[in-house]
């Protein structure tokens, strides 16, 4: 039987290193197994900066690159930063702000109406591509949800199917919330965009629920995220730390987590314990120096214990986790995130702060973006830990203290952290892209 083709619309996507383009990753990666196959449309991605540089740095070429392999098609298109990233490389984030957010917003908006922006590109290279093929169906992943306005546009012209996957919420999202105004905005374009689409993925049953309230006629799925397993295969090997107990964190740290509170036990355990062989390794993080003022200001001393690192490609990131004898993970109430997913594949305790403390409430109320209304289960990440056995869930800061005390007794007797996770193998994307061939086989 002759494979499906599908066009896949990822902004992100490796070598650029972030957690949103793993999902497109792995449906490239394999989707052929199932018998379809993927012509993958992204941008091209340099990596010259290892920052937050690279999402706006030019590419280093002004045509789009095409490469084919046994896995699929992928076209790279060029990217040319427009003139508020040209600013923004030039002097900094401290000058020219007004500026630089007023032409942001300015494409942001007229994206919608005019073929224009730094997205462009791949809607331009999908049509040209579809102009001379034929597909079976188009999906588009989001954020950035210009793509599915793209995809809307494009299953109009060639008569083809498409499915918008969500990775997050579009105009429902709390945090993108500048105003009223621009709240009722993003809902008249994201209910025009998806007027025709053929149905709706997401990551997890909570982001349903807010998407369907604005959708309510269309068709859902859920497809959670994962771990790559050939990519956990190949660390497998990897030896925890025998010398120093390390716990490492990975990815965005974001308002609702409490940060803070890990770090002031982390401080108060090193104060009281000053023998203790304790480090703790930030992965990638969104706001190192943010995190580097903490301690510098509050917690001191904490300067030895604490190591930020940039971030890694993640077959490099995997490895260094792999290292670490301790993954800690905050609390996402309502959904899942991603991280776990790579904890739990890395078989390494999983320590996550917190499930009930008073500190974190207060983050939460201030700063969560999903309404509270909204929510059927806070307790995703509990379930998923507890039937996995992958690691504890600590209720509060003063849990966290006396965890320390555990852990550091379990490695200075054992040089090592025990971790006798069970049923991993349900958390692999793999078992997700077998879920979406059959969907687009069903179209």
């Amino acid at each position: 039987m002759e494979s499906k083709k599908i066009l896949i619309l990822a902004y992100d996507f490796p070598p650029y290193v972030s957690v949103g383009g793993l999902r497109p990753y792995n449906w490239y990666k394999y989707l052929n197994e199932f018998d379809v196959y993927p012509i993958l449309v992204t941008r091209q991605w340099n990596n010259d900066f290892g920052n937050e540089i690279d999402y706006i740095s030019a590419s280093h070429n002004n045509i789009p690159i095409s490469e084919r392999n046994d896995l699929g098609k992928i076209i790279r298109t060029p990217y040319k930063p427009n003139l508020s990233n040209r600013l923004l490389m030039k002097y900094g984030h401290e000058r020219f702000v007004v500026v630089r957010k007023s032409i942001t917003a300015f494409y942001e908006l007229a994206q919608f109406f005019f073929s224009v922006g730094p997205k462009v590109q791949l809607y331009k290279e999908a049509k040209r591509f579809l102009r001379e093929n034929k597909v079976d169906a188009i999906i588009a992943t989001g954020d950035p949800f210009i793509l599915f306005e793209y995809a809307s546009k494009l299953s109009k012209e060639f008569k083809t199917p498409w499915i918008a996957d969500y990775r997050d919420p579009w105009s429902q999202n709390k945090s993108n919330k500048l105003n009223h105004g621009f709240s009722f905005l993003n809902k008249f374009l994201e209910k025009r965009a998806l007027k025709n689409v053929k149905c709706i993925s997401t990551v997890d049953q909570i982001f349903k629920t807010k998407i369907s309230s604005l959708l309510s006629n269309k068709e859902f799925h859920i497809l959670p995220n994962g771990f790559d397993p050939e990519a956990l295969d190949k660390v497998k090997h990897i030896e925890q730390d025998s010398e120093i107990l390390q716990i490492a964190f990975v990815g965005t740290i974001y308002d609702w987590h409490p940060i803070r509170s890990f770090l002031d036990v982390l401080n108060r355990y090193v104060l009281q314990f000053p023998k203790a062989k304790i480090r703790f390794n930030l992965y990638g993080i969104n706001i190192p120096s943010e995190i580097n003022s903490m301690i510098s200001n509050d917690f001191s001393s904490l300067k030895n214990y604490v190591s930020i690192k940039s971030k890694l490609p993640n077959s490099l990131l995997l490895e260094e986790l792999a290292k670490n004898n301790v993954m800690l993970l905050f609390n996402y109430y309502a959904y899942t995130g991603t991280k776990i997913y790579d904890y739990i594949g890395i078989r390494r305790k999983i320590i996550m702060c917190y499930s009930n403390d008073e500190e974190a409430k207060v983050l939460k109320q201030k700063y969560y973006n999903i309404e509270s209304n909204l929510v059927v289960n806070e307790q995703l990440q509990e379930r998923i830990i507890l039937d996995s056995k992958s690691g504890i869930v600590l209720e509060n800061s003063t849990s966290l203290f006396y965890e320390l005390i555990k852990l550091q007794s379990e490695f200075d007797i054992n040089g090592k952290i025990e971790c006798n996770s069970v049923n991993v193998e349900n958390y692999s994307r793999k078992i997700q892209v077998k879920k979406l061939a059959e969907i687009i086989k069903s179209l």
